[in-house]
């Protein structure tokens, strides 16, 4: 896509589509969003869409699909074996991905959770750049456990690291030789890095990666959730690609893996997900699994509908214009909130705008979930729900202890072609009010909590009545202004 330049000066991203549908959105009074919080035990994931302004807790189905994938919806086969809507999707993920056997699972989680019960076994290491949280909770429940190999600086929040999401070669080494390779039944690449700020690797670290799986003789597995803004990102920061199409970046990115997983609710703005291989013995091993868990072979618990859609969607991935769209709206938010002082994850990465929660709320130890609690108190003062990426998000000890979060994120997605400039300019503003009055933000404690994926179904409440000062506060600065 050709940049485009403002005659007035403005630095400003450009919506390459119009809008042909609306739905409703509801502001109410922060008297009301203080109810609805302490109704929602101060967890984001808990609250009503009717009491949400702008929902940012994620992108996963929130994306807008096109005029072109809500058409094709239309033309769905509804068998239930051997439709012609499962072909398409096939001919589609080995057009876009380069992969022949294809297994459909209903989303992401399912396709780990498949995965995880076919290769790991008690005592199992699996090496990656970073865990993701539902990746994490189907290796542990297998009897595995992870190993988090990003270099150092990667977990430097604010700097110009264009690919943080780099695995270390040297760690990778260090793993393998530390565990054996009959202990590590493969090496995980997450695109991107969803928990430390959606932070892309490059091709070359990627093709460092595979160099040391082949060395070894390890499978290599690539979730590709995030494949086309992995792609994108590459495309503008990678030198050796800058002249290479999307379809080119994305094809030698999977090309490299032996098995890609992806939801199909990131990277093809639909719903569902899918394992896809060129190796007919990973797939043999697999397949079994779908029927147990999913649902038959052409359909894994997706509506067909939503097939027609994913294959559309993942056409779609590999047009610029199209994928541009969420990385550039994010760019605008990092970049005007790093300029008010706001500490955020740089340099912008995919999936959303993330806020340094621990520098946000340096107050605010860590035990009593400063990410958490920045969530919760945004939401008070704006309608925005975000959602936290933290030691929330983390697990406890076999002792009960909490393992603390190499890192505390407020998490703000930015679904495809969802918000106008004009919402993501009214972010900006309650973001830098809050900043302003930070101090006024106190601490969490849980009051119930599900000994798995807490983040979830988990309640908390303040360590105090922070939130009702906050909220004085702002009646004072905004008067009666929603």
């Amino acid at each position: 896509m050709s940049n485009v330049k403002f005659y007035l000066g403005e630095d400003i991203p450009l919506e390459l589509h119009k809008v042909r549908m609306v739905q409703k959105l509801y502001l109410v009074p922060i008297e009301r969003r203080l109810e609805a919080i302490k109704d929602a035990g101060f967890n984001t994931f808990r609250l009503s869409t009717k009491d949400v302004y702008l929902d940012m807790l994620t992108d996963s189905g929130t994306n807008a699909m096109s005029d072109n994938q809500i058409s094709a919806m239309l033309r769905a086969d509804d068998a239930y074996a051997g439709s012609q809507s499962f072909e398409r999707l096939q001919e589609a993920v080995e057009e876009v991905l380069g992969k022949k056997y294809l297994l459909p699972v209903h989303q992401g989680r399912a396709a780990e959770n498949v995965i995880s019960r076919t290769f790991i076994k008690p005592g199992n290491v699996i090496p990656m750049n970073y865990h993701f949280t539902t990746a994490l909770a189907h290796i542990l429940e297998n009897g595995g456990k992870v190993a988090e190999l990003l270099h150092d600086e990667a977990l430097i929040l604010h700097s110009e690291n264009p690919f943080k999401g780099n695995m270390d070669i040297a760690k990778l080494e260090a793993c393998i030789q530390e565990n054996g390779v009959e202990n590590i039944p493969f090496i995980r690449m997450e695109a991107s890095t969803n928990l430390i700020g959606g932070q892309p690797f490059s091709i070359s670290n990627l093709m460092d990666v595979r160099r040391v799986a082949d060395k070894y003789g390890i499978m290599l597995v690539l979730d590709a959730s995030l494949l086309g803004e992995n792609a994108y990102l590459v495309k503008q920061r990678e030198e050796q690609w800058k002249e290479n199409s999307m379809a080119d970046i994305i094809k030698m990115m999977t090309g490299l893996a032996d098995l890609v997983y992806f939801s199909a609710r990131k990277l093809s703005s639909s719903r569902g997900g899918g394992i896809c291989t060129n190796r007919r013995d990973l797939y043999s091993k697999m397949e079994a699994l779908i029927p147990l868990y999913e649902g038959f072979l052409t359909y894994g618990g997706i509506s067909v509908r939503e097939i027609e859609a994913m294959t559309v969607g993942l056409r779609e991935t590999l047009d610029e214009t199209m994928i541009s769209q969420s990385p550039n709206f994010i760019k605008y938010l990092v970049e005007t909130l790093d300029k008010h002082g706001v500490p955020v994850v740089t340099p912008p990465g995919v999936l959303g705008a993330h806020v340094d929660a621990m520098s946000f709320c340096s107050h605010i130890p860590q035990t009593e979930y400063p990410a958490g609690a920045l969530a919760a108190a945004l939401y008070l003062i704006s309608g925005i729900r975000g959602m936290e990426r933290g030691t929330v998000s983390s697990v406890r000890d076999e002792n009960g202890d909490e393992i603390l979060a190499d890192v505390e994120l407020l998490r703000l997605a930015v679904p495809r072609r969802v918000f106008t400039l004009s919402q993501i300019k009214y972010v900006v503003d309650r973001v830098v009010w809050l900043y302003e009055n930070r101090e006024m933000i106190g601490g969490l404690r849980f009051v119930y909590e599900p000994p798995v994926l807490r983040f979830f179904m988990g309640g908390l409440e303040p360590t105090s009545d922070w939130p009702e000062k906050l909220m004085l506060k702002f009646r004072k600065d905004f008067g009666d202004s929603l």
